[in-house]
């Protein structure tokens, strides 16, 4: 048995489960990147609150640069928060940005 859920549904899940792992703008992201992975594909998705969270991420590019141990010395902050985009890129499958942080598949 499956439930269509739309946009409203899944934000009221995640801000009564988990309601500081994304903004507004990073769980209507991650809403249209479901959506439009599942008309591609045809499969479709489970939505499970604790799972996506596990799976994907958001956060600004200074804690990834941290987290991942990402060179960033002698860059300035626009090339810094590029060179962590395309560390992201190269490694992981990028979401979106949101509010000067990035949306990606953890990995």
């Amino acid at each position: 048995m499956k439930t269509t859920v739309d946009f409203n549904d899944f934000r009221h899940a995640f801000n009564a489960i988990r309601p500081d792992n994304f903004s507004r703008e990073g769980l209507e992201q991650l809403f249209d990147y479901f959506e439009s992975y599942e008309k591609e594909t045809g499969e479709e998705i489970e939505f499970d609150v604790i799972a996506i969270c596990c799976e994907y991420s958001e956060q600004s590019w200074q804690t990834i640069s941290e987290y991942y141990s990402i060179d960033i010395a002698g860059l300035d902050d626009v090339e810094a928060k590029q060179h962590v985009m395309n560390y992201l890129c190269d490694n992981t499958s990028v979401i979106g940005e949101a509010n000067d942080c990035f949306i990606y598949q953890c990995f």
